[in-house]
């Protein structure tokens, strides 16, 4: 059965604030793996004493980071991916990506909700917020692609009106081109 809840909080866990840039340096030199893990144990015990806090066990320091390893390395394995698949786009298969994963979303949303589950209101309120965020996300690249467009429009009624003062080319003449070769309204 999973574990319900954070569980119990462990040696670390229950260090005061005073301690924070002491943990914090242990788990980047963890992260790093320059060092052997008992000598960061030891540094580590050192800097308490340092604040006048008591050693951690090697064994609460092998748990705890063997959890941060776990969370650090999935985390590493996300942005791998996501870097592997952002660089294989161009810029517009990026909104479609964001839009995917917008509806994606809301089907599982819609999924959850048509097949009964036995939701609190902290539940509904969570989806509804996880629909509003999907929803903003789908908003961005169709608000960013019709600024694209108004600007390539204004873009090319400058040249436009530059092309027709210069050789005299007609209003008609100019709307024939917006309409037939750009797909432009007038």
């Amino acid at each position: 059965m999973a574990r319900q809840g954070r569980g119990r909080l462990s040696s670390i866990d229950l260090l005061p604030e005073a301690a924070d840039p002491v943990v914090a340096w242990a788990f980047q030199e963890l992260k790093d793996r320059d060092r052997l893990q008992k000598d960061i144990h030891a540094e580590f015990n050192e800097r308490l004493a340092v604040l006048g806090l008591g050693p951690i066990s090697m064994s609460a320091f092998n748990r705890h980071s063997i959890n941060i390893a776990r969370i650090s390395r999935r985390h590493e394995e996300v942005r791998q991916m996501t870097a592997a698949l952002t660089e294989r786009l161009d810029p517009d298969q990026t909104d479609d990506v964001t839009i995917m994963a917008a509806e994606t979303i809301k089907t599982l949303i819609f999924e959850l909700l048509n097949g009964g589950a036995d939701m609190s209101p902290k539940d509904a309120m969570e989806l509804a917020r996880a629909l509003q965020s999907a929803v903003n996300a789908q908003r961005v690249p169709i608000e960013r692609k019709r600024a694209q467009l108004a600007a390539f429009a204004n873009q090319v009624d400058g040249a436009l009106e530059k092309v027709a003062t210069e050789t005299g080319m007609g209003s008609d003449r100019i709307a024939e081109l917006r309409r037939e070769f750009l797909g432009l309204r007038e």
